[in-house]
């Protein structure tokens, strides 16, 4: 992937926490003057630092156990961001992309697809990695902007925190897991009054209708 990114010419910056990676990308990097090395975790890193200005699309192997993580990060930075397309566990590939209504869509859902317009792009065989994972991997393309761009959210990390908790059990509905927000009548009228079910259940609602329906309830405190 580097050097394929690499010999295109453009400005290619490769993050990399593992020494040895490190020291093998650095030796790349005297083939490839476009690329920099910048060592450290992905995590802490500065994207708007390395963007200096610059729209940036971004690629990557990422760390199955920490895939969220990172993508949470990757959002933080999300207004200089053109595109992102990863290899992930292919039960993730299939949560980022899920619709509403189905067993896959929840909360990584939502703000996957607040941010961007997520696409399945292919299945990845065992055989293509060395040494073969367990689980099944994915190629996943993320455009952006997402619903983000039609919606008017005041505070996202608030947005966030609202959806999180609207998913907190994900068998139960919408009126017992937003019982610390706001009393169930409440929480009926404000679905009543974006004409869902009363007995409606997170995994139902758009990101729209989530923006919606924290809009009424914060309204109505």
């Amino acid at each position: 992937m580097t050097e394929h990114l690499s010999s295109t010419g453009a400005a290619v910056y490769a993050i990399e926490l593992d020494a040895l990676l490190i020291a093998r990308l650095q030796r790349f990097a005297k083939k490839f003057p476009n690329l920099t090395v910048v060592p450290g975790d992905v995590l802490e890193t500065d994207l708007a630092g390395i963007a200096a200005g610059r729209r940036i699309r971004l690629y990557g192997n990422l760390p199955y156990y920490i895939t969220s993580p990172i993508l949470h990060h990757f959002f933080t930075f999300a207004d200089l961001i053109d595109e992102i397309h990863i290899v992930i566990q292919e039960e993730v590939a299939l949560r980022l992309t899920a619709k509403p209504k189905t067993k896959q869509y929840g909360y990584l859902s939502v703000v996957t697809q607040l941010y961007t317009r997520p696409e399945f792009v292919l299945r990845i065989p065992h055989v293509a990695f060395s040494p073969p994972p367990e689980v099944g991997s994915a190629l996943v393309t993320l455009r952006l902007p997402g619903d983000r761009a039609k919606l008017a959210i005041p505070d996202e990390l608030s947005f966030l925190d609202f959806v999180k908790l609207s998913f907190a059990q994900k068998r139960k509905t919408l009126v017992n897991n937003l019982r610390t927000l706001a009393k169930p009548e409440v929480v009926r009228e404000a679905l009543a009054a974006q004409a869902l079910r009363l007995d409606a259940r997170a995994e139902q609602l758009t990101v729209a209708q989530f923006a919606a329906l924290q809009e009424y309830l914060t309204a109505g405190r």
